[in-house]
């Protein structure tokens, strides 16, 4: 809804548009599968979209988007069917944790990772705390698995070591929270919006984490309240894009800048768009699949992001 909070956000516009271009939305070739609750990450000029819901139920689809041939293909599936799962991509891997393992259903405790070479899953050491709409991050040379939902929104702090198989506990959020944005950016963990328990409790928080004092600290708010965005680092900030709330689904694009602790509005979606994910490559930014409208709805559109001028 990218009505919301339309004061504040011109006002935002007005003052970084000498510095910032806006951006632009073009469309890519669509997504083989309408989804939505899907993970997304990238791994060199590749786009994976992981799981999530599609009209038949809970996925365990893995689509690989080359960016390079705007072609898409089918990979090697999740071990079971998962959406709101939190993944990431590690030395050239995708790592996969916790999920719903049906819609509205029982947290899991799964962890996979995904060689693309050899087209395979494997398990890992199961997630400590067993939940859906984790928020997962790189930092150095571990993953962070942030809040999430289990019975309610949690402030659970995982960290995962790929070389070990093993967790640490970190750092527990200020406030307990699902459906989060996390971006890793200048060796610091950013944590944006997401939702207290349900959608009609969104949030604008935004909190940064230091590893090395192991402590979180807010942050500027987001303009806007919102849930289930997509959020990526792309040209040094940080984009939250979409969301929704109980009336409808948001088309905001939102840039944080951590260097001034300042956001900016960027050109809106082309349309609104909830439970997906995005991925930077080279000066392009990807949102595929997603939500329409509230709830389960899915979609198979891959919207694709670019900026000239920051």
């Amino acid at each position: 809804m990218n009505s919301v909070f339309a004061a504040s956000a011109a006002v935002l516009l007005l003052a970084a548009s000498t510095t910032v271009d806006p951006g632009r939305w073009t469309t890519g070739a669509a997504m083989p599968t309408a989804r939505s609750e899907v993970a997304v990450a990238a791994i060199s000029a590749r786009v994976f979209v992981v799981g999530g819901f599609a009209r038949g139920g809970n996925q365990r689809l893995t689509e690989e988007y080359d960016a390079s041939t705007g072609r898409w293909r089918e990979r090697a599936e999740l071990p079971r069917g998962l959406n709101h799962v939190g993944l990431a991509s590690f030395d050239g891997k995708l790592y996969a944790f916790g999920g719903f393992g049906a819609e509205n259903g029982a947290p899991s405790a799964d962890a996979f990772v995904y060689d693309p070479g050899a087209d395979r899953w494997r398990a890992l050491a199961p997630v400590p705390t067993a939940r859906g709409s984790i928020s997962v991050a790189v930092l150095g040379d571990a993953i962070h698995l942030v809040g999430g939902h289990e019975r309610r929104s949690v402030t659970t702090h995982d960290v995962y070591d790929p070389r070990t198989n093993a967790y640490a506990r970190a750092a527990p959020l200020p406030v307990g929270r699902d459906h989060m944005g996390l971006a890793a950016y200048g060796g610091k963990l950013y944590a944006i919006g997401g939702r207290v328990d349900d959608y009609a409790h969104d949030t604008s928080f935004c909190d940064v984490y230091d590893p090395a004092a192991d402590r979180w600290t807010a942050c500027a708010p987001m303009p806007s309240r919102r849930s289930g965005m997509a959020v990526a680092v792309y040209h040094e900030r940080i984009l939250a894009i979409g969301g929704e709330e109980p009336s409808g689904v948001f088309t905001n694009n939102e840039a944080y800048d951590a260097r001034a602790n300042a956001w900016t509005v960027l050109a809106p979606l082309p349309e609104g768009r909830h439970g997906t994910g995005a991925a930077t490559i080279g000066d392009r930014l990807y949102v595929p699949g997603g939500g329409p409208t509230p709830g389960g709805s899915q979609s198979t559109t891959l919207f694709v992001y670019s900026a000239t001028t920051w």
